[in-house]
């Protein structure tokens, strides 16, 4: 059976320089949140710049925003911004930072080590970071009131070495935390439209991927995981669904889920009949309410082979592969959710955001 031929004219909205711009579409520099914000959280050396895309787009090229990082030699663990830009949460090697655009520590949560996979002294110069990978994440709410984290701390009774705690944005003040049963290699989160729940996916390496979904009412802390066979990618949320879509770790399938974890969809990617099967970039997500957009470039190969493809966001049957006007675009895709999406051109180091209508 061949492949789709339905092909679908992209057209190129915005591009813009912007050194760095390629962790936007392969990482997790994209912060969005409720309401429609979208930033681009850069780190440049000992500076993180805060990018708004709407300003970026418009013509304004300076940051936003600019926070000193509070320990410049830890490169892991991404931060995030309140959402008046006053002040930046850093998720770092032993310590949740909540820091100050001047640079002065508006708070700390300490919590033990990520390096070495757990408990060890620490001797000699305590800015030097620890070996190994592993590392956690943050995020502040949508209302700026709460920072949820995923730290490094015992639980000698649970068994558990890692916790997803929730803290109060105004002082780091504790409220409540979620033993995990993880051993993780990295995490990210994000915030769900409804301004209530998060989602915190840890990767662990060849031992899977965890998924959990969690809320604060104020006096309890309910959660929930999903991903009960450790090889699904939390990938986006959009204010037009109630639940979430998620890709295979290995790539085999997209799948839309309701919020409970109930399978809404489930999509393979299609193939030519004389190509070895290929399988969906972990990068997918909502470019609106109706539409999917997913790549394929890593099991194509090759940058002229290279596809992006859109699909019903509610059935996730594939409406056709991206047509973009001067050829193949060899980058991995980040959606916008308002009809729009993010490619990088790591040749001129431009940031480019597409669509499907010219206007």
């Amino acid at each position: 059976m061949s492949i789709t031929s339905l092909s679908i004219t992209a057209h190129l909205r915005d591009s813009v320089p912007l050194p760095g711009g390629a962790a936007l579409v392969d990482g997790f520099a994209l912060e969005r949140r409720g309401g429609g914000s979208r930033r681009a959280l850069l780190r440049h050396g000992r500076e993180l710049e805060v990018y708004d895309l709407d300003e970026l787009f418009a013509g304004e090229r300076a940051p936003a925003a600019v926070f000193p990082v509070p320990r410049p030699e830890w490169e892991r663990g991404g931060p995030s911004v309140s959402p008046d830009g006053s002040f930046a949460v850093f998720a770092d090697q032993r310590a949740v930072r909540a820091v100050a655009r001047d640079g002065s520590t508006l708070w700390e949560h300490p919590h033990d080590c990520w390096g070495f996979g757990g408990f060890h002294p620490h001797t000699g110069d305590e800015r030097e970071p620890c070996p190994g990978p592993e590392h956690g994440s943050c995020r502040i709410s949508d209302d700026g009131r709460l920072v949820w984290a995923h730290i490094a701390s015992a639980s000698a009774a649970r068994n558990c070495r890692e916790h997803w705690v929730v803290l109060n944005a105004g002082d780091g003040g504790e409220l409540a935390r979620l033993p995990l049963r993880s051993e993780s290699s990295g995490s990210f989160q994000l915030s769900h439209p409804d301004g209530a729940h998060v989602g915190l996916g840890i990767g662990m390496g060849q031992d899977g991927v965890l998924l959990h979904w969690a809320r604060w009412d104020g006096a309890e802390l309910r959660s929930w995981g999903v991903n009960q066979e450790l090889d699904r990618i939390l990938a986006d949320v959009h204010p037009g669904h109630p639940g979430f879509l998620t890709v295979e770790h290995g790539g085999a399938d997209l799948r839309l889920h309701a919020l409970d974890g109930t399978v809404l969809a489930e999509r393979t990617p299609e193939q030519d009949e004389d190509e070895d099967p290929p399988c969906w970039d972990h990068g997918c997500g909502f470019v609106d309410a109706d539409t999917v957009i997913a790549s394929t470039l890593d099991s194509d190969g090759a940058p002229e082979r290279a596809r992006h493809w859109l699909l019903d966001a509610r059935t996730l049957e594939i409406r056709g592969t991206v047509d973009y006007p001067d050829g193949p675009v060899d980058s991995y895709v980040r959606p916008l959710g308002d009809g729009t999406w993010l490619t990088y051109d790591d040749a001129y180091g431009t940031l480019d955001r597409w669509s499907t209508t010219e206007e």
